[in-house]
C-alpha cells in the first residue's frame, strides 16, 4: 500500500479546493510524508492549463478560473468525479519509481481504465502518446474508449508533490462542456459512464473501485 491518506470532500467549490490541495502540498513537502488522496466533486466551472489556447472557452456562462496544471481548457461538474492524489514523488515506496512523472500519469490513467472495464468497457490512457497526427493542437492526454473520452487528466507539480489529477464523467449531463472546447476536443468528443453502459451509474460502488485501484497503485 502507498501510505496515502484518503479523504472525501464531497461536493465542494473548486476555488476552495484548491486552496486545501495547496495546503496539503506544503504540509506533505515539509513532514516528507507519503501524501493524501482527494476523492471531490465540483459546482460547475471551467479551469484553464497551461496549454490553453485562445478560443476554447467561446459561450461558457459561469465561472472560468486559470490554473497552474497542464492541459488545456477542462470543465468540472458536479457530474463527474474528481480526483486529487497528493503525491509525494521523494517519499520511498518500495518497488516503485521515485521522481517519475512518466509513470505517476500512467498508473493514474491505468486505476482508471481497471475500474471501467468492471463495467465491461474497454478503455485506455493516452498521457504518453502523441497526439495521432492532428494538426488542430487538442490535448489527447486522459483516457479513451474508442473515439470518446471519459477522463480528463492534468497535474502540478510543487517540490516534487503532486496535486489537481483527474475528471472522470460519470453521470450524463447534457449541459457540460457547453460553450466550450475540452482539451481542444469538441463537445461531443465527451462521453460518460453512464451513457456507455445504458444506466444510472453506482458513484458509490465506482468510486470505492477507484480508492482501492489507486491506493495499491499508488
Amino acid at each position: 500500500m502507498s501510505g496515502l491518506e484518503f479523504q472525501d470532500w464531497g461536493l465542494i467549490d473548486y476555488q476552495e479546493a484548491l486552496k486545501r490541495q495547496e495546503e496539503l502540498v506544503e504540509t506533505v513537502a515539509a513532514q516528507k510524508s507519503a501524501g493524501f488522496l482527494i476523492f471531490c466533486t465540483h459546482p460547475p466551472v471551467i479551469t484553464l492549463g497551461r496549454k490553453t489556447q485562445a478560443g476554447d472557452v467561446f459561450g461558457w456562462q459561469g465561472p472560468v478560473i486559470e490554473i497552474a496544471r497542464g492541459g488545456r481548457a477542462t470543465y468540472h461538474g458536479p457530474s463527474q468525479l474528481v480526483v486529487y492524489p497528493i503525491y509525494n514523488m521523494s517519499f520511498d515506496r518500495p518497488g516503485k519509481p521515485s521522481r517519475d512523472i512518466a509513470w505517476y500519469l500512467r498508473t493514474l490513467e491505468n486505476a482508471i481504465v481497471g475500474v471501467l472495464k468492471e463495467y465491461g468497457i474497454e478503455a485506455v490512457g493516452r498521457s504518453l502518446q502523441k497526439k495521432s497526427g492532428s494538426d488542430n493542437g487538442e490535448d489527447e492526454t486522459g483516457v479513451w474508449v474508442g473515439s470518446q473520452k471519459i477522463a480528463s487528466l492534468g497535474i502540478g507539480v510543487r517540490k516534487w508533490v503532486s496535486y489537481h489529477g483527474a475528471a472522470i464523467n460519470l453521470d450524463r449531463d447534457p449541459n457540460a462542456f457547453t460553450g466550450m472546447k475540452p482539451c481542444g476536443f469538441n463537445k461531443e468528443t465527451m462521453v460518460s459512464l453512464e451513457e456507455l453502459i445504458g444506466r444510472p451509474v453506482d458513484r458509490a460502488g465506482f468510486a470505492s473501485a477507484l480508492r482501492e485501484q489507486l491506493l495499491k497503485a499508488l
